[in-house]
């Protein structure tokens, strides 16, 4: 059975304040996936990979996520503390094991956020009448991006969740109001197009086969359906958490799915020239198709409404980050862990671990501009380091289930829990080979093991970083902790 400490887990001095409700949670969580971002990202790559067919595979993507969900749910409304992945694998299955799942995570969501701000400095480049922005000038406005971004964030969580909300709302409108209007005034395909391969995808081409053309957009859909898991990041500034985080979890990836889906279709319906768009002959197909169909006026409120997404989705990341390193820092396990672990006096926001993002960032952004390949590097591994660092706290809970270990919180599936965990891990784990494997994709072959490479740079490094802060680290496996505002367990409960 499982332990329950008698002292609160964030003791005087690391109390962050408890300001997001359901709603607030829900928007960071969807903040963080942004449908906008989450489309534009990938549909243009899977649309030339496997054609329109591509989008069956937005079906089978969000089951094998929505197990993913539902796992994590069951975990965060027992364990609705900051640092989601990273606590609930050390609950799970030790404090290495635990730190390492954090470890993956931190690095995921940093690269993540570096990258989601160089993709909105394209779109700001644009309005700003920049045409052909160089690497320099996509450099200097996603540094601009991440200052004013961290400005955000240490302001507190009313100016974060004022943001936020406001970005449902405009990616809500923009995204669902065009889907509507393409379907019903300018579609031009028949919906017999969603069975169409890609180009030249014969009879003679194996879909199946590891560098077959659907498994390859199933590659990059992965990326539609991560950030789910973001609202556990944020769990000790949500009231209510152990009821609200598990329903923000589940709606957002529900909610996210339903848009995505439905603006993909109608974006497909509407494309003026599939055959264009399969050979590569259009760049990007969403830009071309909206422009085209709705007038070259639609392009700055368009481009605006993109910069939204983008910059709701790098602000959540940055939170998420920074919410993760200083709950690390809190229980010893980063180095300069005291500094990393205050909170700044008035607003009670981590300033040190969110001045560690914003000088990661910078760093990679120097990076991108010396060399364009770093870019992709970091492209290519936010995808796998996501579904690398769900594999940590889905395989910890499957173990605890098959030792009989397991203590449902609030919310749970009963007998159900088992079958879904181990469908969830099995998802989750075919999907990061998915996407990891090396398939002759780049001129330059280290990019195709990118995924490969970066996952082992990362964890050498991490390695010698967890040797260095071993000790200090607790062991907290199997323990439940209440939170600070939650009452003393009885003692009667405490076996």
């Amino acid at each position: 059975m499982s332990r329950v400490a008698d002292q609160p887990i964030a003791e005087e001095g690391h109390v962050l304040r408890r300001d997001f409700k359901f709603v607030s949670s829900f928007a960071f969580a969807f903040a963080f996936i942004s449908p906008i971002v989450a489309l534009y990202g990938i549909f243009g790559l899977a649309l030339t990979t496997a054609g329109p067919s591509f989008w069956w595979g937005f079906l089978i993507v969000f089951a094998g996520q929505l197990l993913v969900a539902l796992v994590f749910a069951m975990l965060v409304s027992r364990w609705p503390i900051e640092g989601s992945i990273y606590q609930w694998s050390s609950r799970l299955f030790g404090r290495a094991f635990g730190w390492f799942a954090g470890w993956a995570y931190i690095w995921t969501l940093v690269i993540a956020m570096a990258t989601v701000a160089l993709g909105a400095a394209g779109f700001i480049a644009n309005i700003a009448g920049i045409e052909s922005p160089s690497g320099t000038d996509r450099a200097w406005i996603a540094f601009v991006v991440l200052l004013l971004g961290t400005a955000v964030n240490l302001a507190g969580q009313t100016v974060l969740k004022v943001f936020m909300i406001a970005s449902i709302v405009a990616e809500v409108i923009g995204s669902v109001g065009l889907g509507l209007w393409l379907i019903i005034f300018h579609r031009v395909n028949d919906f017999s197009v969603l069975f169409d391969g890609g180009a030249g995808a014969g009879g003679e081409v194996d879909y199946l086969a590891i560098s077959g053309p659907f498994l390859v957009a199933l590659a990059f859909i992965g990326f539609s359906f991560v950030g789910f898991e973001s609202a556990g990041s944020i769990a000790e500034e949500v009231k209510e958490p152990r009821t609200n985080l598990p329903k923000a979890i589940l709606f957002s990836i529900s909610f996210i799915a339903v848009i995505v889906m439905f603006t993909s279709l109608s974006i497909i319906l509407a494309i003026p020239d599939l055959d264009a768009v399969r050979s590569g002959e259009v760049g990007d197909p969403v830009y071309e198709t909206l422009t085209t169909q709705l007038g070259a006026g639609i392009a700055v409120p368009l481009e605006i409404l993109f910069v939204i997404g983008f910059l709701a989705s790098f602000l959540a990341l940055q939170t998420s980050a920074s919410r993760l390193i200083w709950a690390a820092a809190r229980d010893g396990a980063l180095p300069a862990a005291t500094v990393l672990a205050r909170l700044s006096r008035k607003q009670r926001q981590p300033v040190g671990a969110l001045i560690v993002t914003t000088v990661i960032g910078t760093v990679l952004f120097l990076l991108s501009n010396v060399a364009t390949d770093i870019y992709t590097l970091m492209v290519n591994f936010t995808a796998g380091g996501f579904y690398l660092s769900f594999l940590f706290p889905l395989l910890g809970f499957v173990v605890v289930l098959a030792r009989g270990k397991w203590k449902p919180g609030v919310f749970s599936l009963g007998r159900a829990t088992a079958p879904v965990a181990v469908v969830a891990l099995i998802w989750a784990t075919l999907q990061l080979i998915n996407i990891a494997w090396p398939r002759a994709v780049y001129e330059q072959v280290y990019l195709d093991w990118s995924i490969i490479i970066g996952t082992a740079v990362i964890g050498i490094v991490g390695v010698a970083v967890y040797w260095s802060v071993r000790h200090a680290i607790p062991n907290v496996v199997g323990v439940d902790y209440r939170m600070h505002d939650e009452p003393p367990v009885p003692e009667t409960q405490r076996r």
